[in-house]
């Protein structure tokens, strides 16, 4: 029988339940995509964000809520990838900090964190849109407000009220965007919360579930080894202690410490509060992890175990040996000037990478339309840059919210953020750089460039619709705009003129043209020169983008 509290233990189980059942209908999330493009990834993006954090669980080493709502909040927001995991994310951090706190979690307890979950998310976009994930989110808040107020005292009933009335919501969400009612589909990220609140419900309610969560057992502390399996373990000692915090430890800390661990081992489980930090790790020199933990503060329960046994000596050595072969290739590695200012893009295909290496990009993130990468991928490559300041070029709108984290996570380096929200806008602000101007004055320079940019790219469609009053069906081109969808047809050629004309105006003095991976050079030209005979005015210049999915990423500037 279900109780009427919620504690860390059911808590934990409800988290991985809910990421469990994300993950398992991500696919099927994707397909609600408005747009009937092959990268729709609202599913993906969500689903990775709350696996990050799941592993984080999985890999706790204490039963306390606190280190629960640490690894949840921490490990999400590491995690975030695109728009929706992003907010996935704050609606955790809000939930977070209500339920730290406490032992057990009541109806109103569970109210009020619904609410700061909300209120979080709500803050960290800029124009909240209805009809949305955040929508579903607020009707959750407001029935759990509704229930509570009228004395609601089952938990079981309570939650499923709350679901019920979210269920509800989601349903609605095409009569609040007509883009969705227009596509016949509810909002994606919507049902993706959907899926988390119910699998957190049927594990509350005792169902059987499959809470195998992939690829998680290297982060569990716990490891159990056989006679005949030791003799292939890489890594010999169990290792753990507790840092006596005498230094400010934050996220980028803990990733930075994470990384170095990684390093020298594996199975880490790095587990921070306000005053200590509880490590568990894998390794071949004990020495070198404490060494390094010294630098944050004082040791404590310090416990070292070989699991090898004596006749493992000899792997243990190689081992040793490797782990000394790279720290020093590590020490002897040339160390960058520190600089001014340095610049990181997100970048899709070969021949984009080389555009932005050309025009000074110091680091290029793998990602895009694809596959948004996450905020820690983003810190990573952060974290090669040595620069003062560091302007960041999503180059996709689903990209930007998770680029805005940065300022939370980065302390000794100026981010600047530059919103956009192509791979042709990201060339134009990098190329109206000016090393004389101030930092302030390239942020405006590359803000007000950016806004003249008109960009166009050309893909196919997955399945049937209707949208932007044009029927589309599966296997159709299409010329999809900054705002829209601007032609559809079964021949890519007219499909890519006839974009190119509605992007076009007076004002437009460049046309540059990015071919994608499945597209010859012979046929971009064909393509080139007829644009260049309709818009003899123009200046128009063709490159390999070598993105996939996008047979041609077109700009007008």
């Amino acid at each position: 029988m279900a109780s009427n509290k919620i504690d860390v233990r059911m808590l934990s189980k409800m988290f991985l339940a809910g990421a469990q059942n994300l993950e398992a209908k991500k696919e099927w999330i994707n397909e609600l995509n408005v747009f009937p493009v092959p990268d729709g990834d609202t599913g993906t993006n969500m689903s990775m964000t709350i696996m990050a954090a799941a592993k984080e669980v999985a890999g706790l080493i204490d039963d306390d809520m606190e280190s629960l709502a640490k690894a949840i909040s921490s490990g999400s927001l590491r995690g975030a990838r695109g728009n929706s995991g992003v907010i996935l994310s704050q609606l955790f951090r809000g939930f977070c900090k209500v339920i730290k706190t406490e032992k057990e979690i009541d109806i109103a307890t569970l109210t009020l964190a619904t609410e700061k979950a909300v209120e979080t998310a709500y803050k960290a976009v800029m124009k909240p849109k209805e009809g949305t994930i955040l929508t579903v989110a607020k009707g959750a808040a407001i029935k759990a407000r509704e229930l509570q107020n009228a004395g609601a005292s089952d938990m079981g009933e309570f939650i499923g009220e709350v679901i019920k009335h979210a269920e509800y919501v989601l349903s609605q969400t095409p009569e609040m965007l007509p883009v969705l009612k227009q596509a016949g589909v509810v909002d994606s990220g919507g049902q993706g919360l959907l899926e988390v609140l119910k699998g957190a419900y049927d594990a509350f309610l005792g169902k059987e579930l499959d809470f195998t969560l992939g690829d998680i057992s290297s982060a569990s502390p716990k490891v159990k080894v056989d006679a005949e399996s030791t003799a292939n373990i890489k890594y010999g000692y169990c290792t753990e202690f507790i840092i006596l915090l005498t230094k400010h430890f934050n996220i980028k800390h803990e990733m930075d410490f994470k990384a170095y661990l990684e390093s020298i081992g594996d199975s880490i489980v790095v587990v921070a509060d306000d005053d200590i930090v509880k490590v568990h790790v894998h390794t071949n020199d004990p020495g070198m992890a404490i060494q390094k933990a010294l630098t944050f503060g004082q040791l404590s329960n310090m416990k070292i175990d070989n699991m090898r046994l004596e006749h493992q000596e000899k792997v243990v050595k190689e081992a040793e040996k490797a782990a000394i072969a790279a720290e020093t290739a590590k020490a002897s590695a040339p160390v960058e000037e520190r600089k001014e200012v340095g610049f990181i893009s997100v970048s899709v295909g070969a021949g984009m990478d080389e555009i932005f290496t050309g025009l000074g990009v110091d680091r290029m993130i793998s990602g895009g339309q694809t596959m948004n990468p996450s905020t820690e991928d983003m810190v990573n490559a952060i974290d090669q840059v040595n620069a003062d300041t560091i302007f960041v070029f999503p180059n996709n709108k689903n990209i930007i919210l998770a680029a805005n984290q940065l300022q939370y996570m980065i302390e000794d380096k100026k981010i600047v953020v530059i919103p956009t929200k192509t791979v042709a806008q990201g060339i134009t602000a990098v190329i109206n750089y000016v090393p004389d101007l101030s930092v302030e004055e390239n942020e405006a320079v590359m803000l007000e460039e950016i806004q003249k940019v008109k960009t166009g790219q050309v893909t196919y469609a997955v399945r049937d619709t209707e949208i932007d009053d044009k029927v589309i069906h599966e296997g159709d081109y299409m010329g999809i705009g900054d705002s829209g969808i601007l032609a559809v047809g079964r021949n890519q050629e007219e499909v890519t003129l006839t974009m190119v004309d509605e992007m076009m105006d007076d004002d437009k003095e460049l046309i540059s043209i990015y071919y994608g991976e499945e597209v010859t050079e012979e046929e971009a030209q064909v393509i080139a020169d007829k644009i260049s005979e309709k818009y003899s005015d123009c200046d128009v210049e063709l490159q390999f983008g070598g993105q996939p999915v996008y047979y041609y990423i077109i700009s007008a500037e």
